[in-house]
């Protein structure tokens, strides 16, 4: 089995159309149609099915997709390492992160990391909570930031950077405005505006209004963090958010309240892969990350 014959079947695959991968490849659409070939005569199955011009994968196809992808990142992956520990400083570190932590954290931190490093790339991926813990388990992404950290997962390692409290933040004209502080039950008959279903934030919401003693009535919802400010600013509810997101600048149409009882907090962290190491570049900005918090930690 020949590493160009999983290539082939894989760019297929996905485009389910052999000259289209031909084309792709930039090589002849028969040298595809031969590769194919010879790889289900090694395996002793067919791969694929004609369904008129396109091709369908078998059952068999399906499996074997997932196993060769898993060579190919494999194949990928020592590539990349290999480069790395020829010149650790010219690797590149995919990092995922949630959209809670992309206006003002991420951008530090890397700013800060290049400083030090100005020839190590980024690839930068946001996603949802899941999605994260999923990629950097998968090999997809690297490693991630996120909150709260996940605990004894079998595939990723957590490491807590940070705690933070969540605040509410309400229109400037609303009637709790003038407050200092608020308990998280003077909302009780308020409308909420929140993150769609499957966001950890949303979640952690809801726990916390289910502790004080009621159910939120959620009005709208937001995938972004601008969305839901632009979602309090129009009067559409009030949403409790993580002190981190909110800017130093104070906005003119909302007021941001710490929550006296019960306190919201989320613990904010970096994950890696339990089951694979780390490249230099990838180790370097992991280390980095931990100190570079560590310190933040001791002036603040």
């Amino acid at each position: 089995m020949e590493l160009r014959q999983l290539q082939y079947f894989i760019e297929v695959a996905e485009r389910e159309h052999v000259s289209e991968a031909a084309q792709h490849l930039h090589v002849a659409q028969s040298a595809v149609s031969r590769q194919i070939a010879n790889l289900e005569a090694e395996l002793g199955v067919s791969l694929f099915e004609r369904e008129g011009r396109n091709v369908k994968l078998t059952a068999v196809g399906k499996l074997f997709l997932t196993h060769a992808k898993t060579a190919m990142k494999a194949i990928d992956f020592a590539k990349k390492q290999i480069d790395e520990y020829l010149d650790p400083e010219k690797g590149t570190v995919k990092i995922g992160f949630p959209t809670s932590l992309a206006s003002q954290l991420m951008p530090t931190v890397i700013s800060a990391f290049k400083r030090e490093h100005p020839n190590v790339a980024f690839y930068l991926r946001q996603g949802s909570y899941n999605y994260l813990i999923d990629a950097v388990k998968n090999g997809e992404i690297d490693l991630a930031l996120l909150g709260p950290v996940p605990k004894d997962h079998p595939e990723v390692e957590g490491h807590i950077l940070f705690t933070e409290n969540l605040s509410v933040l309400i229109p400037s004209d609303h009637h709790l405005a003038e407050k200092r502080s608020l308990y998280l039950g003077d909302l009780r008959n308020e409308n909420f505006v929140l993150f769609p279903e499957g966001y950890v934030l949303r979640k952690v919401v809801l726990d916390a209004c289910r502790e004080a003693g009621f159910t939120p009535k959620i009005s709208s919802e937001g995938e972004d963090l601008d969305a839901l400010k632009g979602l309090v600013i129009a009067g559409m509810g009030v949403t409790l958010l993580p002190d981190s997101s909110f800017n130093e600048t104070k906005h003119q149409y909302t007021v941001k309240l710490p929550i006296e009882a019960p306190r919201v907090i989320r613990t904010v962290g970096i994950i890696k892969p339990k089951l694979r190491q780390l490249s230099p570049a990838e180790r370097d900005f992991y280390e980095f990350v931990k100190q570079f918090f560590t310190v933040l930690e001791q002036y603040s």
